[in-house]
């Protein structure tokens, strides 16, 4: 990354920071609290993670720090839909830990030009090593290959994997709000090479595709939440626009 998108970036962290943050962390924190801790502590989770880590270095923006994000964000969805549903503890458990399966493993092909597809038949490949029934592989592996934008759900899904697959839609959705500006896009574009130049003329444009991934949220926590997410990064990018304009002519040339 060269020298002026450092110093973009360290300016659209300091509009991060200085942005609200979303409420979902403040009404939801013992969901988002035990699906955490969930993550960190079950032996499932740390064998897979240690298996995809290496995999999903350099992954265009979603690496491993984006897929726990994604992994636990999504947990905590999981955690929420259960309790409205009045599911009992067991089952709820069990749906987080599928969601957190399938956020670990949703972008491991990411490099890949369909990338939910070929995740998901990564993930048919790989979880049968894993103590998971046939159904429960097949709800984490169709969250999987239905979890882009702009894409259509072929119904395909159970009850329990509508549920996990819904979570983590709206979990990775989550991501094009702040977390666009404090680490995919830098990434994304450092990985690429992307000119400063070209990044700017492409970027309202992208601004206004965030904009619309807005009303898709599918959970009903989703629904609640995953708005304030995007208007939060539309407010930051648009800022961040005007920043680079007055503060970073060059680039615009």
């Amino acid at each position: 990354m060269d020298s002026e998108y450092i110093l973009i970036r360290k300016r659209a962290r300091q509009i991060v920071e200085a942005s609200p943050s979303p409420d979902f962390y403040r009404d939801q924190v013992e969901a988002n609290r035990f699906s955490q801790e969930f993550y960190s502590t079950h032996p499932i989770i740390r064998k897979l993670k240690k298996h995809v880590a290496e995999m999903m270095a350099e992954n265009f923006g979603h690496g491993l720090h984006h897929a726990e994000k994604v992994a636990v964000d999504a947990g905590a969805l999981v955690i929420i839909v259960c309790a409205l549903e009045n599911r009992n503890r067991t089952d709820s458990d069990r749906l987080l830990l599928l969601a957190h399966c399938a956020g670990l493993l949703h972008d491991v092909m990411r490099k890949k030009p369909n990338h939910a597809l070929e995740s998901a038949d990564y993930a048919c490949g790989l979880l049968p090593d894993y103590p998971f029934d046939d159904m429960e592989i097949v709800d984490i592996c169709e969250a999987i290959r239905h979890h882009e934008a702009f894409k259509n759900c072929d119904g395909r899904l159970s009850i329990n994997g509508q549920i996990v697959s819904d979570c983590l839609y709206d979990a990775d959705k989550f991501r094009w709000g702040p977390d666009n500006f404090t680490h995919t896009v830098w990434d994304m574009v450092s990985q690429a090479n992307i000119p400063l130049n070209v990044f700017m003329r492409h970027f309202p444009r992208g601004l206004e595709t965030v904009g619309k991934v807005r009303n898709t949220f599918r959970s009903e926590p989703g629904k609640q939440y995953g708005p304030q997410f995007i208007d939060i990064g539309m407010m930051i990018g648009t800022r961040l626009y005007q920043v680079i304009q007055t503060e970073f002519p060059s680039a615009m040339i």
